[in-house]
């Protein structure tokens, strides 16, 4: 592999490992990808969940039925097509989503403010960049 990929992901791993939330609660790697998902894109459902998993429509539903029983997600339907159902993310589920997927805002400010006003603006400008261009190539 391109030594250049090699050393942006330990680069991520690094970060994510030293500036992750401490995790509270007990969640799959199934579940955190589906909020993700949810969180990510509009109109998700069943089809998408068991695309995102590679699996069957009856085990992504399964899938999706935990996670609402853990009152991370809601049903509802979609306005254009009754017959679907939509998942939303709850208020809880969002942060179960947050404090799993994201940094530390107070252990990243300790870092940030170990930073130059440069070094601030050049992480921030190459992490806009990456971020959207992730968006469009995908």
């Amino acid at each position: 592999m391109n030594s250049k990929i090699e050393l942006l992901n330990q680069y991520w791993t690094d970060i994510y490992f030293h500036l992750h939330y401490h995790h509270k609660e007990k969640i799959s790697h199934q579940a955190i990808r589906i909020l993700q998902l949810v969180d990510k894109q509009e109109h998700i459902g069943v089809t998408e969940v068991a695309a995102l998993l590679q699996v069957s429509h009856n085990t992504a539903s399964e899938h999706i039925k935990r996670v609402i029983e853990k009152s991370y997600l809601i049903k509802t339907r979609d306005p254009q097509d009754e017959r679907k159902v939509i998942l939303c993310l709850t208020e809880i589920g969002k942060e179960v989503l947050r404090r799993n997927t994201s940094l530390d805002e107070e252990k990243l400010e300790k870092v940030l403010n170990e930073l130059s006003d440069n070094e601030k603006l050049l992480v921030e400008q190459a992490l806009k960049i990456l971020s959207e261009r992730t968006k469009t190539c995908m």
